[in-house]
Order: structure tokens, then sequence, then C-alpha cells
């Protein structure tokens, strides 16, 4: 772009420089006559020539510069393919680590959850166990418990049955109803 600037530059200066050098037109070239000399004529025809070539050469170097440009991009390109690649590798990399780490954890929870109910039904099968022979045994004890307490009922209804003995045997004997008095009876 600068180069360009450049060029229009250098051609506008020549084309003031050309006017500079122009002869005076004779009188009767504003009535209809030959404008130029043939001086001026073989000037510009020198000028348009160098015009071309600076033309040529400015078209050569943009062409030049144009290739370097898109050798540089399609350069960058390929830097950013290679870095999109290793991005992407990278990224894949992660994935999988990610990956390993949830079947790691899902095993672990697995193994943890699995152990947990291992040790319930352990504990579980561990109170049946001990909880069946108790249970026998307090069933056991309460038999006992309600034969004793028959054995009890029993034992009173005696004693009730002796003592009202002892009173009506008491009426007709006064020592045994003193010593009933004696011992609270």
């Amino acid at each position: 772009m600068r180069k360009l600037i450049y060029l229009l530059f250098i051609v506008s200066i020549l084309c003031v420089a050309s006017s500079a050098y122009a002869k005076d037109l004779p009188s009767n070239a504003s009535i209809g006559g030959i404008p130029f000399t043939q001086e001026d004529r073989d000037r510009l025809i020198r000028l348009e020539a160098k015009v071309e070539e600076g033309l040529k050469a400015t078209n050569q170097r943009i062409d030049g510069l144009e290739k370097s440009v898109n050798q540089g991009i399609d350069d960058v390109n390929k830097r950013i393919d290679g870095l999109e690649k290793s991005v992407n590798q990278r990224i894949d990399g992660v994935r999988d680590e990610i990956r390993d780490l949830k079947t790691f954890m899902l095993r672990g929870f697995g193994i943890l959850f699995g152990g947990m109910g291992i040790l319930i039904g352990f504990v579980i099968w561990d109170r049946r166990t001990t909880v069946a022979p108790v249970a026998r045994a307090l069933k056991e004890k309460e038999g006992e418990i309600e034969e004793l307490k028959k054995r009890e009922v029993e034992i009173e209804k005696r004693e009730r049955n002796i003592e009202e003995i002892l009173r009506s045997y008491a009426q007709k004997e006064p020592r045994l109803a003193e010593l009933m008095k004696a011992k609270g009876f």
C-alpha cells in the first residue's frame, strides 16, 4: 500500500515536472493549431515509457509481496493447524484422565457400598444368631417365672388356710391365741 502511494506521488511529480519543461505554445495553438511541439511529444513518449516501466516494476514488487504475504499466511495457517492438533490431543488426554478418574471413583464407591452392605448383613446375621439363644433363654425364664408365680399363689393360699386353721384352733386353745398375738397375728 505504501509503495502504491509512493508510485502515485512519483507519477504526480513527473507530471508536474514535465509541464515545467513544456515549451510555450505558439499563438496559433489556441486557435486550433498544434498544441505541442515535437520535442514535447518526444518527452511525453519517453515519460510514458518510464512510467510504464515503473508501473511494471511496481506490479512485480506487489506480486512478489502478495506471494510472500500468501506464503506467510499459509505458514501461519500451518502453525495454527499444528497448534490445533496439539490442543486437541491435550483435550483428548484430559478427557481420558477424567474418564479414568470417573471409573476409579465408581469402583471405589462400589467397593465402599458393597463393604457396607456386607457389614450390615453380618450385623443382622450376628444379631439373629446372638438373639436366638437369648430369646430361647428368655422364654424359658418367663416360663419359670410363670411357674414361680403359680407356686407363690398356691403358697399364699396355703398360708391363708393355715392362718384360718390356727385362728379357729386358737379360739379353742387360749395359749395358742396368746402366742399368735405375741407374733402379730
